[in-house]
């Protein structure tokens, strides 16, 4: 599940109109939240409030192996509206498969003005969490310099002697103008320089009211009947828009450079609403049936300099089950890995309200009105499954107990007679909102 901390961050993006997809970095985040998910270990417990909406605490505990905790806390310019544990929908806590949205250009804050002078402030976000007993303090500051810039600074500070250090300070400065996302980062501790650039092809996302009018329009033209005339052909093969990008890094200090390159393809229509309309909004026509093609992401990456190429298949085959496959392969050893996974949502039937015309799963998608009902179902958990040819096959079950989100994990090396479980934990997160 995503931490506390983590949650808030994505909550301030998107109060601000942020958007973090497009960055190179997130190229893989649709598989990788299929193959990549971290089993708790241990006996982990947090606990976080939300006092008010600029202001937000967050505690927390390892009881296994080790004892040891953290206290942070997290002040925001602008108010957000974050949700309790038991409140909170239940797919913004979790790491899953998604087909995003388009890009869009993103919109600046408007300007306010107070007795004929402009008193409006950039919004900003900063964090800070304290380790102990370790001491170590780890910071955060992200900052609005305009509509399509944001500058990121990130700290860490650990006062134990002795190498390897682990302080460091970085700074991110990324522009997106949403055909194209830059991203120029540097860090202290081993003086690197990198650049990270995406380019997207193809249709990008229309402003807000074009969308809606072209969702309203989409929805009267559902409503009268076509001539034979009009039906479009049936063609084969996916549908979609393709991304493609780089990376260059160079670090001073070590006289050494790294460069990466990958490509995406997803299809469409995009699986969700845009970002920007809610919901419950007029403007989001009805989905009365499975997509027209299953929403389904490839990517591939390539290093030159390390020889290493990997390319993952991920897609929804059904309306609670997506499954991914991955293949890593290195040019100069000739060593590889094939990686396999699935996602299966767990619902509960819901009681269906005769007096609602217009329901919400808890996808936020909208579903059908009275007359389909008996087909409504509420999100209650997550089962995430991974095996490898490294022989290690993870398993985790994420779901809601009452006002408690819970994690349940455990690793298992099938090879090994001696030590078959290698990681079991259970993870409880409890957060309030005022």
């Amino acid at each position: 599940m995503h931490p506390f901390a983590s949650y808030v961050l994505r909550t301030y993006y998107k109060s601000t109109g942020w958007n973090e997809d497009n960055l190179y970095a997130n190229l893989t985040r649709s598989s990788n939240a299929i193959l990549d998910f971290t089993v708790p270990r241990g006996l982990h417990f947090s606990i976080s409030k939300s006092p008010n909406p600029l202001f937000k605490t967050t505690y927390s505990m390892n009881a296994l192996p080790s004892l040891n905790g953290s206290v942070g806390y997290i002040f925001t310019s602008c108010d957000l509206d974050v949700k309790g544990s038991g409140d909170v929908r239940f797919k913004d806590m979790i790491d899953r498969f998604k087909v995003y949205d388009q890009p869009r250009r993103p919109e600046g804050k408007g300007e306010e003005w107070l007795a004929g002078e402009r008193v409006d402030i950039r919004d900003y976000l900063l964090y800070g969490r304290l380790y102990l007993p370790t001491g170590r303090l780890d910071a955060l500051y992200s900052t609005r310099l305009g509509p399509t810039l944001q500058a990121m600074m990130a700290a860490i500070s650990d006062p134990r002697p002795g190498p390897p250090s682990t302080s460091n300070v970085m700074l991110s400065l990324q522009h997106d103008t949403d055909r194209t996302c830059t991203e120029y980062t540097w860090s202290a501790d081993d003086s690197m320089y990198g650049i990270r650039f995406l380019y997207n092809f193809g249709k990008l996302g229309a402003p807000p009211e074009a969308v809606e009018e072209s969702s309203s329009t989409t929805t009267d033209r559902r409503t009268k009947p076509k001539r034979i005339d009009e039906e479009e052909a049936m063609e084969g093969g996916l549908k979609g828009r393709i991304s493609a990008g780089a990376e260059v890094y160079f670090s001073a200090k070590e006289k050494s450079a790294g460069v990466s390159t990958g490509i995406r393809f997803t299809t469409l229509p995009d699986a969700t609403p845009p970002s920007f309309l809610p919901p419950n909004s007029s403007s989001t026509p009805f989905i009365r049936g499975p997509p027209s093609q299953p929403p389904t992401t490839i990517t591939a990456l390539f290093n030159p300099m390390m020889g290493h190429i990997s390319g993952a298949y991920a897609a929804r085959v059904s309306r609670d089950l997506s499954l991914c496959s991955r293949f890593d392969f290195n040019v100069y050893s000739y060593e590889s890995e094939w990686t396999m996974g699935a996602e299966w949502w767990i619902r509960r039937r819901m009681q269906p309200d005769p007096e609602i015309d217009t329901v919400q799963d808890s996808d936020a998608r909208p579903v059908e009105p009275p007359g389909h009902l008996d087909m409504l179902s509420e999100v209650q958990g997550v089962v995430k499954a991974r095996a490898s040819t490294t022989t290690d096959v993870s398993l985790m079950w994420e779901g809601r107990l009452r006002n408690l989100i819970v994690s349940l994990g455990i690793v298992s090396n099938l090879s090994s007679r001696a030590k078959p479980i290698k990681t079991i934990g259970l993870e409880l997160s409890y957060f309030s909102s005022g």
